[in-house]
């Protein structure tokens, strides 16, 4: 009898460790691209969840406040896709470098997504191209 209930305990500690959620990005890199300033930054991360437990996401952050996360609401079931939303402000005229971090209870607990790219004020550009055309012409 003691033999079983040892055996029966290693079994659900054994279970209890196979049994997990497992995290799967699309893709862990967005490129925007050249995207003028103030056009929608709104990306997303698609992702499924390949493991056999519920997928908890607990807390989604960005590196810096111009890119704010959303993280789902509910459990992705085992099999289930869902979705990470990241706005970036766009109104801010620079190169874009940032890094997402997702914190769930996959067996990767903390995965890094990024975006990149660059925001351009087109009228700021043509000021410059017409200046270098004139240049050019005389």
């Amino acid at each position: 009898m003691k033999q079983l209930i040892t055996f029966l305990f290693i079994g659900l500690i054994s279970y209890s460790v196979n049994a997990q959620a497992k995290i799967k990005f699309k893709t862990e890199t967005i490129d925007y691209g050249t995207v003028e300033k103030g056009s929608n930054g709104v990306r997303i991360f698609e992702f499924t969840n390949t493991g056999n437990e519920p997928l908890i996401i607990s807390k989604v952050s960005s590196s810096c406040g111009c890119t704010i996360p959303k993280k789902p609401k509910e459990p992705i079931l085992p099999g289930k896709t869902g979705e990470i939303e990241v706005k970036y402000d766009t109104n801010r005229v620079t190169p874009i470098r940032k890094t997402i971090t997702v914190i769930s209870n996959a067996d990767t607990p903390t995965v890094a997504l990024k975006i990149k790219g660059e925001v351009i004020d087109p009228s700021k550009i043509n000021i410059l191209e017409k200046k270098t055309k004139t240049v050019m012409q005389q």
